[in-house]
């Protein structure tokens, strides 16, 4: 039964950084602001080596991080660029938020799964926004991105809330937006290839 119930923790704390790291993906620093407000509070438990993000110390920083952030993709032209300098980013954010809440495997293991499910997870996240901007951007001029900046940010809020929440509702969300991402990269690819070559 111990077994069990360590096996379904082990789970759920996967399910909760997974779901962390992919709300990394829409806006790197609000998740990170949550995160840390909540291990602050003593709403999530943290690994031993990542006891700092829970200082408020990390709440000012991310605090400061995430204000510039948000506030500077409702610049024109600078929204664009900064998902080319998120990109990496995301990436870092997810491994690392995910590594901080998965505290019931070996090491080698918990990175291992911090990197692939949780830097993984963040980059397509990120990837998605990246498409959808690029596409707002031609579509509108540009003017519709400051909506889309907005539904980003409170996505990214919903999504890291829904992980502290309800980590295994966050994976099923985070499942669903993979195979939408997967049919929206499809969708674009054909639209985008070449017609066939005239025999």
């Amino acid at each position: 039964m111990l077994a069990r119930m360590s096996g379904m923790d082990t789970v759920v704390s996967i399910a909760l950084g997974v779901g962390l790291a992919a709300a990394t993906g829409f806006r790197v620093f609000l998740p990170l602001l949550v995160a840390s407000t909540a291990a602050y509070t003593g709403h999530l438990q943290l690994g031993a080596d990542f006891a700092w993000l829970g200082s408020m110390t990390a709440i000012v920083m991310f605090a400061v991080a995430a204000a510039i952030e948000v506030l500077a993709y409702y610049v024109p032209a600078v929204d664009n660029l900064l998902d080319s300098i998120t990109a990496p980013m995301a990436l870092v954010a997810g491994t690392v938020v995910s590594a901080a809440v998965i505290t019931d495997l070996p090491p080698l293991v918990k990175w291992s799964t911090a990197i692939i499910a949780g830097g993984g997870i963040a980059a397509v996240t990120q990837g998605v926004t990246t498409l959808v901007r690029a596409k707002s951007t031609t579509l509108t001029a540009g003017l519709g991105n400051p909506v889309l900046s907005t539904f980003e940010a409170l996505g990214s809020v919903t999504v890291a809330l829904l992980a502290l929440v309800s980590p295994l509702i966050a994976l099923a969300l985070v499942i669903a937006i993979c195979w939408l991402t997967v049919r929206l990269v499809r969708r674009h690819l054909r639209r985008n290839a070449p017609p066939p070559a005239a025999n």
